[in-house]
């Protein structure tokens, strides 16, 4: 059940990988097993992300109910793509993986693939700059679950 929850966890937006990895850890699943699941996790709405949320998100900005939250997230896709595009020039697909992999508020594998639709990046790159994105940010939040960092700063 506690692998179930986490990989659940890993596919909601704005916690992802980020908050799955410390949540598995916290509930006893040994810390390799956490990262797998939690990857993969994280990797399940990519491909859905990139071919169908933009669409959805451009249907519903002017419908009554979820107008705000639709136009909140295409305001945040595109602010994303072109921080990335401004800050990158023709190094977008080092620029989306670490927009992705470095775990800060407001970025991730759902912004970042958001991000490279609304870019039009191309599906093939987007996943794997994805990937390798959640990939290192699973390494840096499965560091400090394991306590690196405040290790680090005892020394």
């Amino acid at each position: 059940m506690n692998y179930l929850i986490t990989l659940i966890v890993s596919m909601v937006p704005l916690i992802e990988l980020r908050g799955a990895i410390p949540i598995a850890v916290r509930m006893g699943i040994p810390l390799p097993t956490a990262y797998v699941i939690a990857v993969i996790g994280n990797m399940i709405p990519v491909p859905f992300i990139y071919f169908f949320a933009r669409k959805v998100l451009e249907w519903g900005k002017d419908k009554p109910v979820i107008s705000g939250f639709c136009r909140f997230c295409l305001m945040k896709g595109e602010r994303g793509g072109e921080k990335l595009k401004s800050k990158a020039g023709r190094g977008l697909f080092a620029a989306l993986l670490l927009f992705v992999g470095i775990p800060l508020p407001g970025t991730g594998a759902w912004t970042g693939t958001l991000a490279a639709s609304i870019l039009n990046m191309g599906f093939k790159r987007s996943v794997i700059a994805v990937m390798l994105g959640v990939l290192l940010a699973g390494v840096i939040m499965g560091a400090t679950s394991a306590g690196v960092f405040g290790a680090l700063g005892a020394l």
